[in-house]
């Protein structure tokens, strides 16, 4: 039995805590939140009241002897982890790559010194200096975004014939979000976007699924859905994954899962951005394994320990889509018709809000309201499917 350390207890992080469990090793879930619903799911929760204080999570790996650190999903806490995986000689990425992978500047420049295809960018903690970039630097649209941060948040599309006044409207929102204050002035890519799924060990780098998204158009671009495998033409894929590996080698990352974003643009690929982490969206925890038959969480926990990744199919691949509820803002007054969840295409579902719940526009992947999971023999079969029920489901709001 190995110790492994799981970095928040949050929804996102139960199915490694249960995975983790599951491969018979002693799961220690770290939260600020004594509820959050992971504790109660671990062999030992653990309160710090700080789990973005180095030096205390570090006196708290070191005290419980642990053999490994992880944090699917998410990116609040990659520096800690990093600073752990040093300090005790873990496997995983070290403070230094996790710094890269979770700084949108010093991402942007790892990509550029090693060649790696991205779009244009620049980072700024001045909206004038900024705004004096965006109209001598740039041609065409652009893309305002916190440099720390995911899940959509403060990210906005602006024209090259916005006002300056909105642009520091969006700018300083953008800035706000941010966990360091500073915002990404980035081209903008038009096309369609994916993100890869991957496992690098030992320096090798495994890309296991290309998922293909759906978003919110401008300016916030929200995530609405993913499915797998990707319905797109073999070379469009291809140049997806070449992408993608070229941006995981460039952060020098290395004995940890990866989350690549990519976007396409007359058939050349741009790396948007990656995370040295398991994929949000339940798109590692739940769609790449029904998609390929790879139990990408355990490979994700075995790598973290420090032990070879098994990533041979263990169960037959299928076709998988999730689509998220967005009902129109207001109060909620009905919630019909959710017994069509219970088809048996679909593998997961849940409605997060209940009657009286306030549903604000989706201004992030906050504002969602609901999800469901669908497997089906092709992708084009569970895209239909799930998005039929996002129709015929109704959360009615005045």
């Amino acid at each position: 039995m190995k110790k492994l350390m799981v970095l928040a207890a949050g929804l996102l992080q139960i199915p490694v805590i249960k995975k983790a469990k599951e491969m018979g090793h002693f799961v220690i879930a770290v939260d600020d939140d004594p509820n959050a619903p992971g504790m109660a799911l671990a062999d030992k929760a653990i309160v710090p009241g700080g789990l973005m204080n180095e030096e205390k999570m570090v006196e708290i790996a070191k005290e419980e002897k642990i053999d490994g650190v992880i944090h699917p999903c998410s990116e609040v806490a990659m520096n800690v982890m990093g600073r752990i995986n040093d300090e005790l000689g873990l496997s995983g990425v070290t403070k230094e790559a996790a710094i890269r992978a979770t700084n949108k500047h010093l991402m942007r420049v790892a990509f550029e010194t090693y060649g790696a295809p991205s779009p244009q960018s620049r980072c700024f903690n001045n909206v004038d200096v900024a705004w004096g970039a965006f109209c001598t630097d740039f041609q065409g649209d652009a893309i305002l975004k916190p440099s720390r941060n995911s899940g959509s948040r403060g990210i906005a599309k602006i024209s090259e014939s916005i006002e300056g006044a909105e642009f520091a409207r969006l700018f300083e929102r953008a800035k706000e979000e941010s966990r360091d204050k500073s915002v990404m002035l980035e081209q903008f890519v038009e096309g369609p976007e994916f993100s890869v799924e991957i496992i690098v060990w030992d320096e090798d780098i495994h890309v296991l699924q290309v998922t293909d998204k759906k978003t919110t158009e401008a300016p916030y671009f929200v995530e609405l859905g993913h499915s797998q495998p990707s319905m797109f033409p073999q070379n469009i894929v291809e140049a997806v994954k070449r992408a993608a590996v070229m941006g995981v080698r460039a952060l020098k990352v290395n004995n940890c899962a990866c989350h690549a974003e990519i976007k396409v643009q007359d058939g050349q690929a741009y790396i948007m951005e990656i995370g040295a982490r398991l994929g949000g969206d339940f798109i590692s925890t739940e769609l790449t394994h029904l998609s390929t038959g790879i139990d990408m969480v355990a490979a994700a926990i075995n790598v973290a320990l420090g032990i070879a990744p098994d990533l041979e199919p263990v169960a037959e691949p299928q076709g998988v889509a999730i689509r998220y509820f967005t009902p129109k803002p207001g109060k909620v007054v009905c919630i019909e018709d959710t017994q069509l969840l219970h088809r048996p295409e679909v593998y997961d579902s849940e409605i997060y809000v209940k009657l009286g719940d306030d549903v604000k526009e989706v201004k992030s992947s906050l504002n969602r309201s609901g999800h469901v999971i669908v497997t089906a023999p092709t992708s084009m079969e569970a895209i239909s499917i799930a998005e039929a029920l996002i129709e015929d489901v109704k959360i009615l709001t005045e």
